[in-house]
């Protein structure tokens, strides 16, 4: 199975991304086909050997969309720029269409206003000149229609394919409007002057040009929601040096090449993925990590694109480049993520491949019962295109992806990258979370903690004897115990000779001193005595510290406790998520005591304890058969299966590692407030897609009827189709009004609500 994402033009309501969707799926060698109306994109998911991209395109150019070329990772930018120009030429549109809009709806208006005296040419009275009125008008309309002419081009050829949208019927309301109007001024033109009082060539031109305003101020609301993309993009260097034929060469980034040597002056920024080869630096990587301070880069370390080198010149061969590079599989997610949609548009979505005919089948019904009850056709045909113009699709069709555009980005400026709608919608409904506990909770690396002496010993004496001993191992404690020494600039003198004792601990010399490290076994082997130490030992392991046990020529000198240490951020996001109504749950392969003293120390619920890697997945499995929603958080590697397994996987990474498969949310900052976080921006976005909906249902619902004429029944007002025409506007926008209202929203701070 292979993936295509298509650029798609041409697209004015939900009912298009309907019809779209249905065509490509019922397509041979289709396994699945998602439209998505903000973003203007199809997502395929097909056969490469049964089915060609270019019968996709040529399908969706039948049903009178333009198939663009194929989007490709990073191209967003010449995405966006053509989408400027579209919205350039909708405005330049719209001021033409105004421009006759205004004196036709003037020349409309002011004969029946009958309180003030308006400025009025006399040669254009309707009473006494009613043909040279009506030729005026169908002059002033005439234009209009010209510079609306999709809504017909598209509207029809929608009909007639048995399809219809919203194009379908602005483009039915206002032939029914200038028809009837022409067929009253041929009236005129054989003596009917009464006939100039049916006369509706301004609603015909007024409804074009506010739909026409409406549809560019939504296409500029649309280009607001795509401004994470934005940001990411521009975060890329445009050029490279290279090093090439013994010559410094600045060449456009696309042309840098895997291998190539890339040289890198003091501020400016990493143009590609590589491995320093010469040179020393501090480069800012907060993009990635989310830390402010630089990190220090010597030969043989990692660079990333879009990084900053703050003072040093390096030189680095290019490893990766293009789409392969961690800014560009950052910027993958956010598209894939705005480009899907969530379980919860498929409401909208079904309503909408029925909206439009149901729509149609009511302005019809409600003209013929009209004219039949009034026996007045002018009425009717009122009646008629103001239901047919006040009917918004649009509106359904935005309530959904409009808001997931909105809250993936906020996700990605805040370093939190959410892989697509079902994902952000599912993290609302979370009601348990499992974190793993080494690299998660805890730093992932261990520290030296605590140093307790005997008598006559000093601790800068004892970690600097330890340290020395264990320069020769490899174990995780004494790599913790030879970086305490050397953080505190400790002379470490060589070792004579050094043995590695398996699961015991060390043996070496130092001078004249034979050195013992190790653990309780290795000191009841050799008979040293720990009488003095035992309460201190008993402390450590209730605080889960690990105790090395050090003697000096047979004699316990002292003990120095290592521990893997909680993050900063631990205690508080377990309490934010309890404070979110959250259970929380730590899993880990360490034995029970060390787990419930970081359990205390961080107020988790649940302990998980002893727990093999394999088995992680069944004990997530566990919760879930007791009816939770459960997110698993882990490093993304050896949690893989539990992430898999969860209702969401939550991954903690550096963001070099956003391209993991199993996780649903990657959280770049490796910062645990980023997982309430992200639950948070979960809720406030399905509440505002929930306020979308209703604002749209409910604005078709009521007004669909008052268009209808439901009001007039009772004795109150009918619906003007130019009114109709503005509340049809102003839907649309609104909604994605709403939306962006969540680019408010900040991490800690539910501002969206």
């Amino acid at each position: 199975m292979d993936s295509q994402v298509l650029n798609i033009g041409g697209m004015t309501c939900a009912a298009c991304a309907q019809r779209i969707e249905k065509r490509l799926s019922k397509m041979e060698g289709v396994k699945s086909a998602s439209v998505n109306l903000a973003t203007e994109k199809a997502t395929v998911v097909y056969e490469p050997g049964e089915v060609r991209v270019s019968a996709m395109k040529d399908v969706i150019e039948k049903l009178g969309y333009k198939a663009l070329e194929p989007v490709k990772t990073g191209a967003t930018d010449e995405d966006r720029k053509r989408k400027q120009r579209e919205i350039r030429i909708m405005w330049t549109k719209f001021i033409v269409a105004a421009a006759f809009a205004i004196p036709l709806l003037y020349i409309a208006m002011v004969p029946m206003i009958q309180v003030v005296r308006l400025p009025f040419p006399g040669d254009l009275d309707p009473m006494k000149y009613p043909l040279i009125y009506g030729l005026v008008e169908l002059a002033l309309v005439l234009p209009i229609i010209g510079v609306g002419y999709r809504f017909y081009t598209v509207g029809f050829n929608a009909l007639f394919m048995r399809s219809p949208n919203m194009d379908s019927l602005i483009a039915i309301g206002t032939t029914a409007a200038v028809t009837y109007s022409t067929y009253n001024l041929f009236q005129i033109w054989r003596g009917d002057l009464m006939a100039v009082e049916a006369l509706y060539f301004e609603t015909a031109g007024v409804i074009i040009t506010l739909i026409m305003l409406g549809k560019t101020l939504e296409a500029v609301s649309k280009g607001r929601t795509g401004e994470a993309i934005k940001k990411l993009m521009g975060l890329a260097p445009k050029t490279a040096i290279i090093f090439r034929d013994d010559a410094e060469r600045e060449i456009p980034i696309d042309e840098v090449e895997i291998g190539d040597i890339v040289i890198v002056k003091p501020g400016a920024k990493i143009p590609v993925d590589g491995t320093v080869l010469s040179g020393f630096t501090a480069i800012d990587e907060s993009m990635l990590t989310g830390e402010s301070i630089p990190v220090d880069k010597k030969e043989g370390d990692a660079v990333y694109a879009a990084t900053i080198n703050a003072n040093g010149t390096i030189r680095f061969r290019a490893d990766k480049i293009g789409s392969d590079t961690a800014l560009a599989q950052i910027i993958k997610l956010v598209e894939d993520a705005q480009g899907s949609k969530a379980p919860i548009a498929k409401l909208a979505d079904i309503i909408s491949g029925y909206f439009v005919p149901v729509v149609c089948a009511i302005a019809l019904g409600a003209g013929i019962a009209w004219f039949v009850s009034t026996g007045d056709l002018s009425f009717a045909v009122k009646v008629f295109i103001a239901v047919l113009v006040i009917a918004c699709p649009c509106a359904l069709g935005l309530a959904t992806p409009t808001a997931i555009m909105v809250g993936t980005g906020k996700g990605a400026e805040n370093g939190i990258l959410i892989k697509g709608g079902e994902a952000l919608e599912t993290a609302h409904k979370i009601d348990t979370i499992v974190f793993d506990k080494t690299g998660t909770i805890t730093e992932g690396k261990p520290t030296v903690t605590d140093i307790i002496t005997g008598e006559n010993v000093e601790d800068e004496d004892i970690l600097s004897i330890t340290a020395s001993a264990e320069r020769g191992s490899e174990h995780p404690l004494g790599r913790a115990i030879v970086n305490e020494a050397e953080e505190k600039d400790l002379s470490l003198p060589a070792a004579e000779s050094f043995v590695a004792l398996a699961g015991r601990g060390i043996e070496a010399r130092i001078g004249d001193v034979t050195v013992l490290a190790g653990n309780r076994k290795l000191m009841a082997e050799r008979n040293i005595p720990m009488v003095a130490f035992e309460a201190a030992s008993e402390r450590f392991a209730e605080e889960g510290k690990t105790p090395m046990y050090v003697a000096l020529d047979g004699t316990l000198a002292g003990i120095i406790a290592v521990a893997d240490v909680v993050k900063p951020s631990s205690g508080k996001a377990i309490e934010r998520l309890h404070a979110m109504g959250v259970e929380v749950a730590m899993i880990t392969g360490d034995n029970k005591r060390t787990a419930e003293a970081i359990a205390r120390e961080v107020g988790i619920d649940k302990i998980l304890a002893e727990v093999l890697p394999q088995d992680k997945s069944n004990e997530v499995r566990t919760l879930q058969s007791e009816g939770r929603k459960v997110a698993m958080v882990g490093d993304g590697i050896n949690d893989a299966p539990a992430l898999a397994q969860a209702d969401i996987g939550i991954a903690i990474g550096s963001g070099t590692d956003v391209a993991m498969e199993s996780a649903d949310i990657v959280l770049m900052h490796s910062d645990l407030m980023d997982v309430p976080a992200a639950i948070d921006l979960s809720k406030q976005t399905i509440r505002n897609i929930k306020q979308n909906l209703f604002w749209a249902f409910g604005y078709n619902v009521v007004g669909i009827p008052i268009a209808a004429g439901v009001l007039y029944l009772f004795g109150g007002p009918l619906l003007n189709p130019i009114f109709a025409a503005v509340a049809m506007s102003l839907s649309s926008v609104s909604v994605l009004t709403n939306a962006l209202r969540l680019k408010r929203w900040k991490p800690g701070k539910s501002s969206a609500a």
